[in-house]
């Protein structure tokens, strides 16, 4: 029997997914590690809840605005030229954090220098892989990309005990900015740097594509508000603080193996995946739905659901829109990924005030109907709006 031969000009796939992964980590871990070190970064700087809402909102709305001249800049230079401009602005900011940031306003400035850095990791990761990755295994790899993600929100939670409550906040954001760093080891196993070649007539933006980014925005601003408020809500209904972290804890498990999982779907070729994530939008709402008991036993139920389904499609997508979308991956994933930006500044805020007027369960039906009206516009985007596949 033959033995496969790889190209040789094709790195390994565990450099490749190691790059890849290590990328999208750099691109998100400053917003994360200022999540989980909150608490201590409010308490030294006096920033109220409102302050913390309005810095991460800021930092996802840059993020939003620069992700669309991101994916020029990467289809332009390259992905391994540009995830390292990423992951150099990632670091850099991690360690001002660490070494001035003694206002909320320079707190926030160094953010939102970072912003940029989200939308060129993601979407030179995801060039990573629609260009090296093998074939019958990138939906796999892209849901092991974005597993990385919720990885991020459980570093940004043990940091807490780990680092912040031992040596101080400020020690954290140090080990952040060596972490991320770290990922210039294995881009390095990628090879030189190189720019895509111009593919004439090639099309990366159409009404499909339209289509999807409101579907992202709409499951963004529907996902991201349960990991700000599912603890403070636990606690509300009656739960244990350690119950609120397990909780949570288990989400994050269950959002690691959804995401992985539902990649894997995308390598089937049965040209499906957006009947899936429409799937798993409904079942992450009807998840959402069962926090209107106000059971703290319930909660694991939806929780899982949640993470597990109703924001775990993010890799499919970015799987599905690059096999449409070959000749500027780049390009049309930026598309999305506003969508999901865009989200990430609208949820948080529209559930607090959702909430604060008109009560827990009022926010968890907001939260529920968006997932559910994300699930229709991926319908629509997907037969209406249906491009030919390449």
């Amino acid at each position: 029997m033959p033995t496969a031969v790889r190209d040789p000009a094709r790195p390994k796939t565990s450099t490749t997914i190691a790059a890849a992964m290590s990328v999208q980590v750099a691109a998100v871990l400053p917003l994360f590690l200022f999540g989980g070190l909150a608490v201590q970064i409010a308490a030294e700087l006096r920033m109220g809840v409102s302050g913390i809402g309005l810095v991460s909102g800021l930092y996802f709305a840059v993020s939003a605005l620069t992700t669309v001249p991101s994916g020029r800049l990467v289809d332009r230079f390259g992905a391994l030229v540009t995830a390292r401009v990423a992951v150099g602005l990632s670091a850099l900011a991690l360690l001002l954090i660490a070494a001035a940031a003694h206002h909320p306003l320079a707190l926030a400035a160094f953010l939102v220098l970072c912003a940029p850095a989200n939308g060129l990791g993601q979407l030179a990761s995801n060039v990573v892989l629609s260009e090296w990755a093998p074939a019958n295994r990138r939906g796999l790899l892209f849901g092991a990309k974005q597993a990385s993600v919720p990885l991020c929100i459980m570093l940004g939670g043990l940091s807490v005990p780990a680092v912040a409550l031992t040596l101080g906040w400020r020690w954290a954001f140090v080990f952040g900015a060596a972490l991320v760093l770290a990922a210039l080891v294995p881009l390095a196993g990628l090879g030189r740097p190189a720019t895509r070649p111009k593919v004439p007539g090639a099309k990366a933006f159409d009404r499909q594509l339209l289509v999807f980014a409101v579907a992202t925005f709409l499951g963004a601003t529907a996902a991201t508000p349960i990991g700000s408020f599912l603890t403070t809500y636990t606690v509300d209904i009656g739960g244990s603080e350690s119950w609120a972290g397990l909780n949570l804890t288990i989400g994050g498990i269950a959002g690691v193996i959804g995401r992985t999982a539902f990649g894997a779907v995308g390598d089937r070729g049965n040209a499906r995946e957006f009947l899936v994530i429409t799937l798993m939008l409904a079942g992450g709402a009807a998840g959402v739905a069962t926090f209107l008991f106000e059971q703290p036993w319930l909660l694991p139920l939806g929780t899982v659901a949640a993470y597990a389904l109703g924001w775990a499609w993010p890799g499919l997508m970015n799987h599905a829109v690059t096999r449409r979308y070959p000749d500027a991956p780049a390009v049309a994933t930026s598309v999305t990924q506003t969508g999901i930006f865009l989200g990430g500044a609208v949820g948080p805020i529209g559930f607090g005030l959702v909430a604060d007027h008109f009560g827990w369960g009022a926010g968890w039906i907001a939260v529920s109907a968006a997932m559910a009206a994300s699930a229709l516009f991926i319908v629509a985007g997907s037969t209406v709006f249906a491009r030919p596949r390449h």
